[in-house]
């Protein structure tokens, strides 16, 4: 029996890594990186949820594949809920090509300036995960979950990706940036969304 092969859609190897060790199905796992001349799946839901089926959806169409797609990002309550769906390109649009280092230190540096001087109290925020799998023709399951933090004053720890040295976890006593991979993948708004989408996996796999 052939192994199924199933589409990450992301370029991002700490997304890839994380949801493909979370997931741990028997599937041969591939990237965007796998389909280089693949057009890009334009995000322009209202929602996280609205873009991780946009994305799981177009680029199952475009490639035969099962896909899974996740959006994900920051939302900050003292910038109602900014930067939102724009989490990635909150510094301005996104090239595929980018520098990934280069833009998340970007975005962070926005946040910080836009936060300058607001007490801790007033710097809550949650990191949002929707993740979608669908298939060419349908939505075969999706889930959602976040991550309650507050924002840092200024980046701690070098760890993870995108917004996560400056997302301080009080509980932890500890920035996302400075908790090891195996936490974070039990803890985190991707994590508790993968979780939720395992069994759903499972079953379609067995189907």
């Amino acid at each position: 029996m052939t192994m199924r092969k199933i589409l990450i859609a992301t370029t991002n190897p700490g997304k890839m890594r994380e949801l493909s060790e979370l997931l741990d199905a028997k599937v041969e796992w591939v990237s965007l990186k796998d389909f280089p001349g693949l057009p890009e799946v334009v995000e322009d839901g209202e929602t996280f949820a609205e873009n991780a089926a946009k994305k799981a959806l177009g680029y199952a169409k475009a490639t035969g594949l099962w896909t899974i797609a996740d959006d994900s990002g920051l939302c900050i309550d003292a910038l109602g809920g900014a930067p939102g769906i724009n989490s990635a390109r909150f510094c301005g649009p996104k090239d595929r090509a980018e520098n990934r280092h280069l833009i998340d230190t970007k975005n962070m540096e926005k946040v910080l300036q836009l936060l300058k001087d607001l007490p801790e109290e007033k710097r809550t925020a949650r990191f949002v995960c929707a993740i979608c799998l669908a298939g060419p023709q349908k939505i075969l399951a999706q889930t959602q979950a976040t991550w309650e933090g507050v924002i840092a004053t200024a980046p701690i720890g070098t760890g993870g990706f995108g917004y996560d040295p400056i997302m301080y976890i009080p509980e932890l006593e500890n920035s996302v940036g400075q908790i090891s991979a195996p936490l974070k993948n039990q803890l985190s708004h991707r994590a508790k969304a993968i979780k939720l989408l395992k069994p759903h996996l499972s079953a379609l796999l067995k189907a």
